[in-house]
């Protein structure tokens, strides 16, 4: 009797297929077990969500053996559910050893330098040519920043985490063309590192000199739920501020993380190869990084829906009243998306303008102001 052999091979898609090694055996071969992306996905999707069960429970070694099974079958370079699995599995991984050493906190960035910054920067840049989300938040901001500021003189903006300022630029154009003149723009940026707010305040002042504006950069080191002093803002006294915090268990937090970034890893994917040099860059830069401190002891959650239904409700009780983001917003994102995979859907919802791919709401635009 003839003998039977076989190789496992992965395909494009990628399949795991059982062959024959050449034409002459096909005959003798009896069965051929198929794997396929799906399905692989969803051994993964099973082996993180019992690490992560493990790492709540505090069973570390147990959660610990099973990170090589999951780098077994993820990769940075994979398909969607494969990439998505190696970010978590890492995050995973630095989980265990912080709760080993007792030792949980969120991604120090205090010491980035400007060659790191760089790197931030550039990711940043490929992210807003391959994904709607940045300019989709950053189009429908400028524009209600700029109705509402008809008939005012006098520009002070508050930024919460201002990074390297990709956003104004978008606003310094646009209120350059107003018939009224503006008098003063003045921007307040708060972030991890002076030296990188300098940076980002020299580029912001060459932009705004650009288009003729009077422009004031105040660089502010520090986080906002780590001020004392409001006067750092130019908040005049008296004024309300809102602190929400979104920390939750880390079983909780896990699973809607995994949710939300297994959809933007699989928006990133669609149209764009396994070995695209800059969708890996994003993931690595940003969602890695992202994905990591949101693992940590009081990362943020990532739904974008119970967030905005709290700071909505917030909102309303210390006086506030939404503004429409209909007509001009709806119509730009609605064409910015014509830009990208039909993937992406845009949601109009009590005045909200809700960025979505497929099923999950990605982000969430509204506009407030206070009222008379």
């Amino acid at each position: 009797m003839s003998s039977k052999r076989s190789i496992v091979e992965f395909t494009e898609d990628p399949l795991l297929t059982k062959r024959p090694r050449n034409t002459e055996e096909l005959e003798e071969v009896e069965e051929v077990v198929v794997v396929d992306a799906d399905s692989i996905g969803l051994h993964l999707l099973g082996l993180l969500l019992q690490c992560a069960e493990c790492v709540a429970m505090e069973n570390l070694d147990e959660a610990g053996n099973l990170l090589p099974e999951i780098a077994e079958f993820s990769s940075p370079y994979g398909s969607s559910a494969e990439r998505v699995a190696a970010y978590f599995a890492e995050a995973l991984s630095t989980r265990i050893i912080s709760s080993h050493l007792r030792v949980y906190s969120p991604l120090n960035l205090n010491g980035l330098t400007l060659t790191h910054s760089q790197k931030l920067f550039t990711a940043l840049q490929s992210y807003n040519t391959i994904s709607p989300l940045v300019k989709f938040s950053h189009y429908t901001a400028n524009q209600a920043i700029y109705q509402a500021l008809e008939g005012e003189d006098h520009v002070h903006v508050i930024d919460l985490d201002i990074m390297q300022g990709l956003q104004w630029p978008g606003l310094f154009q646009i209120l350059s063309s107003r018939s009224k003149k503006l008098r003063s723009v003045k921007i307040t940026g708060i972030g991890s590192s002076m030296e990188l707010l300098e940076s980002t305040g020299r580029r912001l002042t060459e932009f705004a000199n650009s288009f003729g504006l009077p422009f004031e950069f105040k660089p502010l080191e520090g986080k906002i739920g780590n001020l004392q002093d409001l006067s750092q803002l130019g908040v005049k006294i008296g004024e309300t501020t809102v602190d929400l915090t979104h920390g939750g268990n880390f079983l909780g937090r896990f699973v809607e993380a995994l949710h939300y970034y297994s959809a933007l890893f699989d928006a990133l994917g669609d149209g764009l190869s396994e070995e695209s040099v800059e969708r890996h860059m994003v993931e690595q830069q940003l969602f890695g990084s992202e994905i990591r401190n949101i693992l940590a002891v009081g990362g943020p959650k990532r739904t974008g829906e119970v967030p905005v239904e709290r700071w909505g409700d917030e909102l309303k009780r210390i006086g506030f009243l939404p503004v429409s983001l209909s007509g001009t917003p709806a119509a730009q994102a609605s064409l910015l998306l014509g830009m990208f995979p039909r993937g992406y859907t845009l949601v109009e919802e009590n005045g909200c303008l809700k960025l979505g791919w497929k099923d999950l709401s990605l982000l969430t635009a509204s506009s407030w102001q206070p009222c008379d």
